[in-house]
C-alpha cells in the first residue's frame, strides 16, 4: 500500500478544511513529523508522531491509519490517536478560554443612545464660547 502525502492526510483527518489550507500550514512550518518540519510532499506512515499548531493550541497525534479519502468526522478520528499531553493541553486551553472575561464587558460605554446624543448636542451648543454683548 502506498503512503499518502501529509497534506492529503491532514485534510482527510479533518485538521484542515481544505488541502490548500493544509499546504499553507505546512509551508509556514506549523506541522512537524517526528520532530522535523514537514513539506507537503512528505509521506505519512503508521506510527508517525505529528505535531500540529492550530492557532494557540498545539496538538500531537500518532498516525493509526493512512487514508486519503475524506469521510465523516467519526471515521476521521480513527486515523489518529491524540497523546494524553495534547488532550490535557487542549482541555486546559478550553477551560482558560471559558473562564476568560467576555470582551464586550471591557467596554464601559458603547454606542451613545438617542438620549446621550441629545445631551452631547445640548452640551456642545453651550460650550465655552463667549456670548457677544
Amino acid at each position: 500500500m502506498d503512503r499518502p502525502r501529509i497534506d492529503k492526510w491532514l485534510w482527510a483527518a479533518r485538521f484542515y478544511k481544505t488541502r490548500a489550507l493544509a499546504v499553507e500550514a505546512l509551508g509556514k512550518g506549523r506541522v512537524a513529523v517526528n520532530g522535523q518540519p514537514a513539506k507537503a510532499s512528505r509521506e505519512v506512515k503508521i506510527g508517525d508522531r505529528i505535531e500540529i499548531r492550530l492557532g494557540p493550541v498545539a496538538r500531537t497525534v500518532i498516525v493509526q491509519l493512512t487514508e486519503t479519502v475524506r469521510g465523516p468526522a467519526p471515521r476521521a478520528r480513527t486515523l489518529y490517536e491524540e497523546t494524553p499531553e495534547s488532550i490535557a493541553a487542549l482541555a486546559a486551553f478550553q477551560e482558560a478560554r471559558r473562564l476568560a472575561p467576555d470582551p464586550a464587558q471591557a467596554f464601559e460605554q458603547g454606542r451613545p443612545t438617542k438620549r446621550d446624543r441629545r445631551q452631547l448636542v445640548e452640551w456642545s451648543r453651550w460650550s465655552a464660547s463667549v456670548d457677544p454683548e
